[in-house]
């Protein structure tokens, strides 16, 4: 639907829309992924987007009407460019790694406890961290393309580079 677009554009969390609409957040997620939502919903959050209710019904026509059947894409993603989507993509693949991080932050303090506890004498927690610690580095540059030895780029250029050769 619509909605994760306009909250998007004015740059806002679905916390802050779930205040200045009065709905949940359950809801407003909801309705973000395409469930059918309630007119008091629909007329909340056109009043907080300062359009017109029809404009949010007949963003949902047209996209059930649009809709393939066995389609594995929802209609809240059929209404979002392809430069917000790879934002969105973007955000996505940092938050993976900020999580990937935390982890291994995590994992790595309780080994260094462990191994101060049953063997003081030898610091084995350096092999893990080292081994995992690669992997967290090679995330990290990956994400932010700090490299680009496998962009998008790269890609592009050896698909155009395949079909070339085969044309």
């Amino acid at each position: 639907m619509i909605v994760r677009k306009l909250r998007l554009q004015q740059g806002w969390s679905q916390e802050q829309l779930s205040e200045f609409s009065g709905l949940s957040i359950r809801t407003i997620q909801r309705i973000e992924r395409g469930q059918n939502a309630s007119v008091e919903s629909l007329k909340s959050l056109a009043a907080v987007f300062e359009i017109e209710l029809t404009d949010l019904t007949q963003e949902k026509e047209m996209n059930d009407s649009t809709a393939q059947p066995n389609s594995t894409s929802n209609s809240a993603q059929a209404s979002i460019s392809q430069d917000e989507a790879s934002a969105i993509e973007y955000v996505k693949d940092i938050k993976g790694f900020y999580s990937h991080l935390i982890k291994y932050a995590c994992v790595m303090t309780l080994l260094v406890i462990i191994n101060l506890v049953t063997s003081p004498n030898y610091i084995w927690v350096i092999w893990p961290a080292l081994g995992w610690g690669v992997g967290v580095i090679s995330h990290g540059l990956s994400v932010f393309e700090v490299f680009s030895f496998f962009s998008p780029q790269w890609e592009k250029k050896q698909i155009e580079k395949r079909l070339g050769r085969k044309l």
